[in-house]
């Protein structure tokens, strides 16, 4: 397959992440959808990829990221994929990919990492998921879980909004990770989780957990690569730190750019292509 290449040394799999979480070591984990974003975030020294089904938000323009396909991913995945040599690529299922069965869960998932190249795959759940998390695993499919704010859930909870606030919904987050421990799961996302139930989880499991919007107790942090980069539209949550204002680089370099154009300033001679003399004169004399 075209993706395939040779492992670096300090290539990111599963005993890696275990050992980090052992260590006390903290990773990092960000988004990619494309190949030269991937490329990018990997050589910079990422520890996890995330092909997340927020690619229905931030590349798609979707309201949500329910309309996200399996086939939308996993082309995300290949292009993620060969960009990669160290971090490790995992892959979301989508909406409706793992929800009619545990057959039909196995085979997207199966999809993701034969065709798409992924090295893990995630769906979101708690209790509700365990059976389907054990059976995955049983298939030598590495998971990770997500609790606590599920975007996919977003019609059922009325909205982006943090969980486990009151003492009986913390207990509940903290049983679902147990649980999905216990199911085989490797690491747990917690999304828009107090950062004390977040705590509270990380200490308890001995898998790792991944943080957004979670606080700083969390094994792992990860966070949508446009949200870093400024180049997201509307309110951003809380948890979001911008690092950058690409969105404002990008308008100020394409208006620079269309004026050089309209005022005749680009291309200039070093910018484009000439003919040799004895071209030019052989192409006079053509047109005479």
């Amino acid at each position: 397959m075209a993706y395939l290449q040779p492992d670096k040394p300090d290539k990111i799999y599963l005993p890696a992440i275990r050992a980090a979480k052992e260590k006390g070591e903290k990773l990092v984990c960000l988004t990619a959808y494309d190949y030269p974003t991937a490329r990018i975030v990997d050589e910079a020294g990422v520890d996890l990829i995330l092909v997340g089904d927020s690619i229905g938000n931030v590349i798609y323009g979707y309201g949500n990221t329910i309309p996200v396909s399996l086939e939308e991913i996993e082309s995300a995945t290949v292009a993620v994929k060969r960009a990669t040599e160290r971090a490790m690529v995992i892959s979301d299922l989508p909406y409706g990919t793992y929800h009619l069965s545990q057959k039909e869960t196995v085979k997207n998932a199966l999809q993701l990492m034969k065709h798409g190249g992924a090295e893990a795959i995630k769906l979101e759940g708690g209790k509700n998921r365990v059976k389907l998390v054990k059976r995955l695993v049983d298939e030598e499919i590495p998971v990770v879980a997500h609790i606590g704010l599920t975007p996919q859930s977003v019609y059922k909870l009325g909205g982006y909004r943090v969980q486990g606030r009151t003492a009986e919904q913390a207990k509940r987050l903290i049983e679902d990770a147990q649980s999905l421990e216990e199911a085989g799961a490797f690491a747990i996302v917690l999304e828009l989780v107090p950062r004390e139930v977040a705590e509270i989880i990380t200490k308890e499991v001995k898998i790792s957990t991944i943080g957004i919007g979670a606080g700083a107790g969390c094994d792992i942090q990860v966070l949508v690569l446009h949200d870093l980069l400024g180049m997201t539209f509307g309110r951003q949550p809380r948890f979001v730190r911008k690092y950058a204002d690409l969105r404002q680089i990008m308008t100020e370099s394409i208006q620079t750019w269309t004026n050089d154009v309209k005022n005749g300033n680009y291309p200039n001679e070093s910018e484009s292509y000439g003919l040799t003399d004895e071209a030019k004169a052989e192409l006079e004399n053509l047109l005479k």
